[in-house]
Parts: structure tokens; C-alpha cells; sequence
């Protein structure tokens, strides 16, 4: 009989940890399945199906025929993009394609990015913001994000230069 008794003491010893421990388990696993934050992005400019092409080697383009050269392209993007030519090794990283819309006033249309006399600052004229042409980095303020890039895809066999997003 003590025997019996030692036995069922254990087994309901055992059975006890046992429901405790799959209790802790199913409290871990409902706050591992907690939902994720959604990701934030820090883009105000709207969006706009980009995808067209150019031919660098076209008359129409000569101004990006060379390395430091830049053209507007003002029937494409938001408010218009900006194609510049970094180097001439006929690949894919010659161009930088840039939406002309300034992320400081991005629903103005009076906000346009353009170049200046320098070919390598950006400046936004309503709020005087300024981005390197080459990166989309602020310069100067009032602006702190970044200019929004377009992908560029350059076929050296055909001369055409894709730009979309």
C-alpha cells in the first residue's frame, strides 16, 4: 500500500509539472505569434508606374551622351526625371534616373527639382532644399529625405537605356 501511495504521489507530481510546463509553453508561443509592426516607408512622394526607355546614342539625347551630362525627361514620373550620366563604360551604372519631385513639398508641382550650374547639386525651387545628383543625399535643408530613385538597365548591344520602378 505505501508502495501504491509513493507511486501515485510521483505520477501526480510529474502530471502537475508537466501541466505547468505546457501552460508556460502555449503563454511563450502566444506572445511569439504577436503580430509584427508594419513597416514604415519613408517615402511621401506618391507612386507611379515608371517603364520606358531612351537611346543615349540618339541625337534627341546627346546631353547624356557623356559622362556628367543630365536631361530632363518631364513626360515621365511625378513631376518629371532626371537622367544623369556618371561614366561612360556602356553598363548599367552610367545612369542614375531621379524623380524630380522635391520630398519636402511633395504634392506641390511648383516644387521641381532641378540642376544647377554646377551639374552635381539638386536644389527643390519652392523650399530651397539641395540633394547631390549622384546619390539623392540632402545637402542642405529644410528637406531631410532623400531624393527617390528610379532602376536603370542600359543594353549596350541595342544603345537603350530602361528606366522604371
Amino acid at each position: 500500500m505505501c508502495v501504491k501511495l509513493f507511486v501515485y504521489t510521483i505520477s501526480q507530481t510529474l502530471i502537475k509539472k508537466n501541466c505547468i510546463l505546457f501552460i508556460l509553453f502555449c503563454v511563450m508561443c502566444l506572445i511569439s505569434c504577436k503580430k509584427k509592426a508594419k513597416q514604415v516607408v519613408d517615402d511621401p512622394i506618391d507612386y507611379k508606374t515608371i517603364n520606358f526607355n531612351i537611346y543615349p546614342n540618339d541625337p534627341l539625347y546627346n546631353k547624356i551622351k557623356y559622362a556628367g551630362g543630365w536631361m530632363y525627361i518631364n513626360d515621365q514620373g511625378i513631376n518629371g526625371i532626371i537622367i544623369y550620366r556618371q561614366t561612360e563604360t556602356n553598363t548599367t551604372a552610367d545612369f542614375i534616373a531621379i524623380e524630380r519631385t522635391s520630398t519636402y513639398y511633395p504634392n506641390n508641382a511648383k516644387a521641381k527639382v532641378n540642376v544647377l550650374t554646377d551639374n552635381f547639386t539638386l536644389k527643390d525651387t519652392v523650399s530651397g532644399s539641395t540633394w547631390q545628383i549622384t546619390n539623392g543625399a540632402v545637402l542642405n535643408g529644410p528637406a531631410t529625405i532623400a531624393l527617390r530613385f528610379y532602376s536603370t538597365y542600359y543594353n549596350s548591344s541595342t544603345g537603350t537605356l530602361n528606366i522604371k520602378n
